[in-house]
């Protein structure tokens, strides 16, 4: 008999990473509809919905950066596993006041907050930890593997949420969402960082964050493209967790159509992952930012709307570009970012692709009710691609290149990016 043999770049921290992660989106894929569905049962409105949403991703913008500075600091493993304890015990808490009919708009707020805290803190030292975790020539396909494992998880997770809200009520999908922290966090505590380098002593927090700010900024194609997502991400936020369950509500018939769009979409995105564990584009950047152009279908079919199946349809094809781009930029990231300050510059990444998420779910109600959902979401769509049009004016976005696994150690500590002509060349 023959075993199949684990790829070289598969290793225990991966393969923990790996197994965490799809029980993670399991878990939170349905609980992100359940909550929204909560505020709607508790006799919300669109604008109670959107501040619940806000109060996730408020203390989410406000931590990242200090998040993105300790995960640099302290194992990161550390970080990861009490971030998934605090998820844990708030969702727990959540379930339970919703299970009992004893929710308010004020208890939700301060628990999904609670939620955003932890994900500020896990977010960074995750995205430090995996690029940590994979080396050589295959980085991209372990990375498509790992998030074409992570959004497999999704899709099962916002399908059978959709279905248990329906037959149960959101309490139930919030208790499981709950006992998926628990478990992640478990098998997070068993990651090895012993072969990771020791940092050396930096001269504090505000030292920490003023060096990651100087790589941030140093970087044209960096600091570009998270703008532009400060937009997108702001506005499919507010598509999805607002108007996206009212327009089930009022139009396709509650929680379990939504949660199949929402299915759609990890299907597209399992689809992306797949293509990218084969293709490698030679300019990582100008691929991925194309592909964001097709983010903008879900806004259109929401405000026509469309019937479920013309949502899924556009969420399915949302999901896949977004994925192309998704493991085109953690290949950049994993090229062009020195290790030891993968996290930091991941925070002002999340920091600035969410700073605007806030704001945007908090208006979403208003808006809503001053220029009708329709017109808000049309918008929504023109705006995703007038953002991603300026974007493609950057000469780096454009020009970044691929390079070879030997050159990637060397050429990581440097500032800047390659264009094709320099790609055949030593970096200096």
């Amino acid at each position: 008999m023959t075993l199949v043999r684990r790829p070289d770049w598969a290793g225990r921290n991966y393969l923990l990473l790996t197994a965490a992660a799809i029980v993670t989106n399991l878990g939170t894929h349905g609980a992100l509809i359940a909550a929204a569905f909560a505020v709607i049962q508790s006799g919300g409105d669109g604008g109670d919905v959107g501040l619940v949403a806000m109060a996730r991703t408020l203390p989410l913008v406000l931590f990242l950066l200090i998040g993105g500075a300790i995960a640099d600091r302290v194992p990161r493993h550390r970080v990861m596993v009490a971030a998934n304890a605090l998820n844990c015990v708030s969702q727990a808490v959540f379930a339970v006041l919703v299970l009992t009919g004893e929710a308010r708009l004020w208890h939700m707020m301060l628990l999904t907050a609670l939620c955003g805290t932890g994900q500020a803190f896990f977010s960074p030292a995750a995205e430090g930890m995996l690029m940590s975790s994979v080396s050589g020539e295959q980085v991209s396909r372990a990375f498509a593997l790992f998030r074409m494992s992570m959004h497999g998880a999704g899709i099962g997770g916002a399908a059978l949420g959709g279905a248990l809200i329906t037959a149960f009520g959101p309490g139930w999908v919030l208790a499981i969402d709950a006992a998926a922290f628990a478990v992640a966090g478990g098998l997070r505590a068993f990651l090895d960082v012993r072969h990771m380098p020791e940092r050396a002593p930096g001269g504090g927090l505000l030292a920490d964050l003023r060096e990651g700010w100087d790589e941030f900024v140093g970087r044209p194609w960096l600091w570009s493209i998270v703008a532009q997502f400060s937009v997108v991400v702001a506005l499919v936020g507010a598509a999805e967790s607002v108007y996206g369950p009212l327009v089930a509500r009022d139009a396709l018939g509650g929680a379990r159509p939504w949660g199949l769009a929402l299915a759609a979409y990890g299907v597209g995105t399992l689809g992306g992952a797949l293509l990218m564990v084969r293709w490698k584009p030679r300019r990582l950047l100008l691929v991925g930012t194309l592909c964001v152009f097709p983010i903008a279908l879900p806004s259109a079919a929401l405000a026509v709307p469309l019937d479920v199946l013309g949502l899924s349809a556009a969420m399915f094809v949302s999901g896949v570009a977004l994925e192309v781009f998704g493991v085109s930029w953690m290949t950049a990231m994993h090229q062009e970012i020195p290790e030891e300050k993968l996290s930091r510059v991941a925070a002002y990444d999340w920091f600035g692709s969410t700073a605007m998420l806030p704001l945007s779910t908090a208006l979403a109600g208003p808006a809503e009710a001053a220029f009708g959902r329709g017109t808000a979401l049309w918008g929504s769509s023109v705006i995703i691609v007038v953002a991603t049009a300026l974007v493609l004016l950057v000469p780096d976005v454009r020009n970044l290149t691929r390079r070879p696994a030997k050159t990637v150690a060397a050429g990581s500590a440097g500032t800047g990016v390659r264009s094709e002509a320099e790609a055949a060349a030593p970096r200096p």
